[in-house]
């Protein structure tokens, strides 16, 4: 006896870009949004019955047509108004909006041009259903360095290991962080303050490992943000090797550094309320 298990479908990578033109003063809204259905459409897959099932093309379509009077304000309000027309078909049971927000800033005073901000990515995953709306809201790809007050010794030692234990070492780390509202909240102004709480712990801690930046980190956002109910922080550690210059005779006191990214460490922790 066989039977379909949870199964899910939908529209990825639908790339949009809006101008917000103000007068002569224009904003760029640059996203990228993926839509996933779950439902009754169990009859697609074992009967290769489609009555059931809205196109993946009507997904993306939809995205743009919504775009113009909907797009206004954050991308969390954007993907709960989406997740609510598609919820306006009966089989549709959940609909998961997922939009990355890619930042474009100002080239100095003018009002029409714009170069991308490849600093990090505002994240949002937004699931509706008939009852209920659930927001994940995040960043990606944050790029971030110590150059002090970070270290790594004490850990376990076997005949594999070669690390050597270090009080003074260089950090990076490429943050991914998700968390989740307790409620209704306003989403753009408690976006830049997390982000902010996350930068600012991560500078001034002194770290004894990623995952304690983890907890440090994560601690703070819960402790200072009362609408944030719990937050994931994901780090890989990018290591950067100290470079040997003795083949040459030259000192190397902790300035000359390889970087990497493969392989590299990865590190994950949830840290929520209690």
């Amino acid at each position: 006896m066989t039977q379909l298990g949870p199964n899910r479908y939908g529209k990825s990578a639908i790339r949009l870009v809006k101008v917000v033109r103000d007068g002569p003063t224009h904003r760029i809204r640059d996203l990228t949004v993926a839509i996933a259905l779950e439902g009754d459409f169990a009859r697609a897959y074992a009967d290769g019955d489609n009555s059931l099932v809205v196109a993946t093309d009507t997904m993306k379509n939809t995205v743009y047509a919504f775009a113009g009077e909907h797009l206004t304000g954050a991308i969390e309000e954007f993907g709960a108004v989406l997740g609510r027309r598609f919820l306006e078909s009966e089989q549709v049971a959940r609909a998961i909006v997922s939009i990355d927000e890619h930042a474009w800033s100002r080239i100095g005073d003018a009002p029409d041009a714009f170069v991308r901000d490849q600093a990090s990515r505002r994240t949002a995953i937004v699931t509706s259903a008939r009852d209920s709306v659930a927001y994940e809201p995040g960043i990606a790809d944050l790029t971030v360095m110590k150059s002090g007050k970070s270290a790594f010794a004490g850990f376990p030692r076997d005949e594999f290991t070669t690390l050597p234990d270090t009080d003074d070492r260089l950090m990076a780390t490429k943050v991914n962080a998700v968390w989740k509202y307790t409620g209704s909240t306003e989403f753009d102004r408690a976006h830049e303050a997390i982000r902010s709480t996350l930068l600012e712990v991560f500078a001034e801690h002194e770290s004894e490992s990623v995952q304690h930046t983890i907890w440090i980190v994560g601690r703070a956002i819960v402790d200072r943000h009362p609408e944030v109910d719990e937050v994931t922080l994901t780090m890989p550690n990018l290591h950067h090797w100290l470079a040997d210059l003795s083949p040459f005779g030259l000192p190397n006191d902790r300035s000359i550094f390889t970087p990497t990214t493969e392989p590299h460490g990865l590190i994950q922790g949830t840290v929520r309320r209690d």
